[in-house]
């Protein structure tokens, strides 16, 4: 951590000395005031973070090994604690036999009453529960299908198929809350031009191979007619590519569109957008 790395190397290094505003400054500056005095005071208001809240700075697969043991319903708690992207990581690093049965447990959620996650937090780490966590904030179907939106290699589709062979009825309802690759042809030309900015060109030339001819032109009329036609041009003499190849660009492409969503420099439209009248 943070913390007992500053510790260490205050006997030894320059870096010790007055860090904390140093190492402050340096975030104002990379991330902006709010979120980077928000993020110094999380990782320096202990020395370290304890259970649950732990499992937000660890990586996807030192979770999935921690949890693959435990029950399906405490992976479900785990994942709908973490953020969609991070989860979404997780779970691929999940035995396959594990990854329906969480997320269906997931989906079904209402909320965790308070004990459990002490009691989980407890298995975790034996230290009191460090962060404000309640019942309202993890679980449902909305949950679910934020994590499926952002999982990749056709996970997605494995475990959306084997819902549907339990629970039709709950599959539909985590489709009808995804936002997919076809719901970008929803967003306004302004919003897809300044999507545009962030999505790399080679990247887009691959999510586009095979799409619905409506979504190509919806890129193509954002975009000058010199960068369309270079576009066009590399997409024509593109060799055949694998379907998951194209799935994992385009939900890359996803990725990119939802934090600009996210931070308000666009609008989603489509499935799982906010209406507007």
């Amino acid at each position: 951590m943070l913390g007992v790395f500053l510790q260490e190397t205050h006997s030894i290094t320059t870096l010790g000395l007055n860090s904390n505003s140093y190492i402050r400054g340096v975030m104002n500056k990379a991330l902006g005031p709010e979120k980077g005095n928000s993020l110094v005071d999380r990782l320096m208001s202990n020395d370290g973070v304890n259970g649950l809240e732990s499992l937000k700075w660890m990586d996807a697969n030192t979770i999935a090994e921690m949890v693959k043991k435990e029950h399906p319903q405490v992976i479900a708690v785990v994942l709908g604690f973490l953020e969609s992207e991070h989860a979404a990581e997780v779970i691929s690093e999940l035995p396959t036999r594990l990854q329906t049965d969480v997320i269906i447990r997931l989906s079904s959620a209402e909320g965790v009453q308070s004990e459990a996650l002490l009691e989980l937090n407890n298995i975790l780490d034996d230290a009191a529960i460090t962060s404000s966590v309640s019942s309202s904030d993890m679980g449902g179907v909305k949950t679910a299908a934020d994590i499926l939106n952002l999982v990749q290699g056709g996970v997605d589709q494995d475990i959306l198929s084997g819902i549907d062979k339990m629970y039709p009825d709950l599959k539909q309802q985590i489709e009808d809350q995804m936002f997919v690759f076809a719901d970008l042809v929803d967003i306004d030309d302004r919003g897809v031009q300044t999507m545009l900015r962030d999505i790399p060109t080679e990247r887009l030339v691959l999510a586009l191979k095979g799409a619905d001819e409506i979504i190509k032109d919806k890129f193509v009329s954002n975009m000058s007619k010199r960068a369309a036609e270079m576009m066009l041009e590399d997409m024509e003499v593109m060799p055949p590519v694998k379907l998951s190849e194209v799935e994992d660009a385009q939900k890359e492409i996803l990725v990119i569109v939802r934090k600009l969503a996210d931070d308000g420099t666009i609008a989603l439209g489509g499935a799982g957008g906010e209406e507007y009248v």
